[in-house]
């Protein structure tokens, strides 16, 4: 039901160190904010189906379908009630986390409602917008809500309302610090009594994405603010989602036993509404906080409870999470070969039905599992196979799993060692006669130890290799051998002081491959990866040494020239623009060539924001998508909006 990717936070008990992977998984599985319908109908009864989904979303349902089973039927249907029932069943589906049942009803709604202008459209078309998870999908949908936004009045109802969905859709992206503008901006315009519905949205999804950047007491109160209004207008469904988000900023703010009665009032709400998957989710959610208190058999009942619930409810991702709990319980609790059982079970697919952040830990607690039953080659197998999906999922927490990995060998070698010298003094207060065989067991026990701690030594040795590795990769794109995006932040970040310092020009391009899909799709993505690893290659030949190169995303690429005048820079990309025409496509892309569109910006002129460089090299980046493709142009030296959004242009 409930699918946001949020960190775990270590408990201080031993049993932390052993669950901490499992618990990383098992917060991936925190209630999503349960949005309020922004754009209230004008038509009574459409009106009240609406405040009944915030309240019983499962009955509303039943009276949709009512009223939906003679429009359907009829030859000529009304087309806006029809295309408001279904904006309401959408609605309905998203509030009870059934994705797939939302997002076709909408797409049937989008069919009777087609005016862009109209109210009934744009509910329909937030609804889909906000029940998108995949990557391409989300992309696809921010495209559609800037569309739509560019027809309406600016601070109007409509643009305030799809201003909110964009902020979710760039939260579930990872872009935070994107959202929180967008969400901020909706917040303060929703002040009026008839944006009261949207102030409520956009708090509660602005709460989630301050969590997300670690402001905990704004996130709580905001939360609160949504909660009084669920409280108020008796929206109890709504309410048990805003306790579970509450419980959850509690948790990570090392508040667990606030956190359990959190889970615990929004489980009551769950069992009047007779919500089973409710119900399940608040059993796993405490069975998780307790794990963080060391509470571990209250914590093994909870979790068999849900595993119970979400097997009945044919839940596969769901019984998964709860075994990894399970699994991680049991490891704690000595019992390593039940654990190790289970989490063979959840991993019977090698990952491929999990998120990547799952997979990682899921790894590396089996390694752990195959370690403690002596079992290291197995134990070798599975930290090579974290390595390497480490090095894909980017993940922000992958020095702290290393860390917990060498602490668990510097453990196993302390014990190893103290093993040894108790046995050696026991065996140096035995009899004389039987001083032969206890010679004998020196020779092997010294052996013996000299083996294990050996063993223990090269498993050391080999997880400050990954380390080592893994520091480099977190700052490396693999495909293409630039700094990725975080790295090249950092170096844009210092390049800017050093230029202020230094009172020195720097100049920023924002760079672009065009048409990069449909070269994906003619030419098949091997062909893809040979484009993008050919433009770091001519471009980092084409430039300066003191000049940056890194990818910044997909298909993008983020250059930075220290003490550059856009002059300089413009001569620069154009010398690389023309390069980029010698690479080569198969015969498959046949009319296709590969060039580059590209956007300046210098601080010369103006401010000393990164932000504020890389919008303006970002509008001049869409000036040159819009003249054409394969232009460089220069930022307009008179934009200075440090919050305007990037425009969806991948096609």
């Amino acid at each position: 039901m409930f699918k946001l990717k949020i960190t775990g936070r270590l408990g201080s008990r031993s049993a932390g160190r052993w669950l901490y992977p499992v618990l990383a998984i098992a917060w991936a599985i925190v209630p999503a904010p349960a949005l309020a319908i922004c754009f209230v109908s004008a038509t009574p009864a459409i009106r009240e189906l609406q405040t009944l989904v915030g309240k019983d979303a499962a009955r509303a349902l039943q009276q949709v379908a009512v009223r939906l089973q003679p429009l359907e039927s009829s030859p000529q249907p009304d087309a806006q009630l029809l295309a408001s029932l279904y904006a309401v069943q959408a609605q309905a589906y998203s509030i009870l986390e059934l994705a797939d049942d939302a997002r076709n009803a909408a797409a049937k709604g989008l069919k009777f409602a087609t005016l862009a202008s109209d109210p009934v459209y744009l509910d329909v078309l937030s609804a889909y917008a906000e029940n998108v998870y995949d990557q391409d999908g989300i992309d696809h949908a921010i495209k559609s809500i800037d569309g739509a936004r560019a027809l309406q009045a600016g601070g109007s109802l409509a643009d305030t309302c799809l201003l909110i969905t964009r902020g979710l859709l760039l939260y579930r992206q990872d872009r935070s610090d994107l959202a929180i503008a967008s969400l901020t901006q909706a917040y303060h315009a929703s002040t009026t009594p008839e944006f009261a519905a949207a102030r409520i949205d956009a708090a509660g999804a602005l709460s989630m994405a301050m969590r997300s950047a670690g402001d905990y007491p704004q996130a709580l109160a905001l939360n609160q603010e949504v909660i009084d209004r669920h409280t108020q207008t008796g929206a109890t469904l709504n309410l048990s989602v805003d306790r579970f988000l509450r419980g959850k900023i509690l948790n990570l703010m090392g508040q667990n036993t606030s956190a359990i009665e959190e889970f615990t009032e929004a489980r009551k709400l769950s069992v009047q509404l007779g919500d089973t998957q409710g119900v399940a989710f608040a059993d796993l959610l405490d069975c998780t906080a307790r794990i963080e208190l060391g509470q571990l058999e209250r914590a093994e009942s909870e979790c068999n409870n849900a595993l119970r619930a979400f097997t009945e409810a044919h839940t596969p991702d769901q019984v998964k999470e709860s075994l990894a709990l399970l699994a991680g319980i049991d490891l704690a609790k000595g019992r390593a070969a039940k654990a190790l059982d289970t989490l063979n079970k959840v991993l019977d697919r090698d990952g491929v039905d999990l998120l990547p952040g799952r997979v990682l830990s899921l790894y590396q607690l089996r390694a752990r599992a195959y370690a403690a039953l002596h079992k290291y080659r197995d134990a070798y197998a599975d930290l090579t196979e974290y390595a390497k999906r480490f090095a894909t999922a980017n993940d922000a927490e992958r020095s702290k799993a290393a860390a917990a990995l060498r602490a668990r060998f510097e453990t196993d070698r302390e014990i190893a060692r103290n093993a040894l010298l108790q046995r050696e003094l026991a065996l140096s207060q035995e009899k004389s006669q039987r001083q032969a065989r206890e010679l004998r067991w020196n020779a092997i026990v010294a052996t013996l130890g000299v083996l294990v701690i050996a063993l223990l030594m090269y498993f050391l040795m080999v997880n400050r290799r990954y380390r080592q590795q893994l520091v480099k990769l977190a700052s490396q794109d693999s495909l293409t051998g630039l700094p990725n995006r975080r790295r090249t932040a950092e170096l844009a970040t210092a390049a800017l002081a050093d230029a202020t310092g230094a009172q020195t020009p720097l100049t920023i391009a924002i760079i672009d491959m065009d048409h990069f899909k449909i070269i994906n799709d003619r030419c098949g993505h091997a062909t893809g990866d040979f484009v993008l690893k050919e433009f770091a290659r001519v471009g980092r030949e084409s430039l300066r040494d003191a000049d940056v190169l890194g990818r910044w995303g997909g298909e993008e690429f983020l250059l930075i020239m220290p003490d550059a005048t856009l002059e300089f820079a413009l001569a620069s990309l154009e010398r690389m623009r023309t390069l980029v025409f010698g690479i080569h496509l198969p015969a498959s892309g046949a009319g296709l060539r590969v060039s580059l569109s590209a956007g300046l910006a210098t601080t010369s002129r103006h401010g000393r924001s990164l932000d504020e460089l890389v919008a303006r090299a970002d509008s001049a980046l869409y000036v040159a998508k819009n003249e054409g493709r394969d232009l460089v142009r220069v930022a307009d030296e008179a934009h200075l909006s440090t919050t305007s959004i990037r425009r969806a242009l991948r096609q």
